[in-house]
């Protein structure tokens, strides 16, 4: 594929993450915004109890640090300007960084993965990103709310997904070779078949393998408000790559159209370009 076509797809790719995120937008501030204020409400309750109880162990000595670095403690950035600018912000940032990675990723496959159509391409392309970079992760290690775990735990906490995420990612490509080489004794379907279910078996051992955030949540944190914040991210995350697969596939075929001769394109046989 040439370089300009190339640079025509990763443009368009960032425009359709812009479009995504914008509505993932919608979907995190109207179904996420709730349980992320709930359980702050849940972590200052808790802070309160803990302020008093020291604040009486102390009221006999005239101590009232406690209360003090509670008052003390102020956010550097508003409640209001968080759930606002600053959510639309990063899940934009997060739209065209993504789009644009997976439209070069959508270049590599097209034609290589089958004779698909662009659109097609675009949809797989999407659907594979989100299972690898967020589903299958998100099955070993789920979302949860704001300071509603241990903070001493957080680096390793954080490095276990990004590992999960890398390994996820790394696996899926596997499976995609596994497949293509096996296409040509076991047909294609069946070749999915078995790529798809090495895909399974392997990362089932990942996860049995890679230690648990046993102290992600704290004790006594209301399930129904962790879950309700858990399914809000994933509905965000489907939201936006749903949205990337449709939108960049009508511009990928547009623009691959325009790219190619009336009859017998590669962009309708789902062939390779040339170069």
């Amino acid at each position: 594929m040439h370089a300009s076509t190339v640079r025509s797809l990763l443009v368009r790719g960032m425009l359709a993450g812009l479009i995504a995120g914008l509505l993932a937008f919608a979907v995190a501030y109207v179904v996420g915004e709730p349980p992320v204020n709930g359980s702050i409400a849940v972590e200052e309750a808790q802070a309160a109890r803990e302020a008093d109880a020291a604040t009486g162990a102390h009221a006999g000595h005239g101590g009232t640090g406690a209360a003090e670095a509670a008052e003390e403690e102020e956010e550097a950035v508003s409640r209001p300007v968080q759930s606002t600018f600053g959510l639309a912000t990063g899940v934009l940032v997060y739209g065209v960084a993504l789009g644009g990675i997976a439209a070069l990723a959508f270049s590599f496959a097209l034609g290589r993965i089958g004779r698909f159509s662009p659109r097609a391409t675009a949809a797989l392309t999407a659907a594979a990103a989100f299972t690898t970079v967020y589903l299958v992760p998100f099955l070993k290690y789920p979302a949860t709310p704001p300071a509603v775990g241990n903070p001493d735990t957080i680096g390793k906490r954080t490095t276990l997904f990004f590992l999960m995420i890398l390994l996820s990612v790394l696996l899926g490509l596997a499976a995609v070779i596994a497949g293509r080489r096996l296409a040509p004794r076991l047909g294609n379907w069946n070749a999915t078949l078995a790529a798809a279910a090495g895909f399974v078996v392997v990362t089932g051992v990942a996860f049995v393998l890679l230690p648990a955030n046993d102290d992600a949540v704290a004790a006594g944190f209301p399930a129904a408000l962790l879950w309700e914040f858990r399914l809000a991210s994933l509905a965000v995350q489907a939201v936006l790559w749903t949205v990337f697969g449709v939108v960049f596939g009508v511009l990928a075929q547009k623009a691959l159209a325009r790219r190619t001769s009336p009859a017998g394109t590669p962009a309708e046989a789902g062939a390779p370009l040339p170069g």
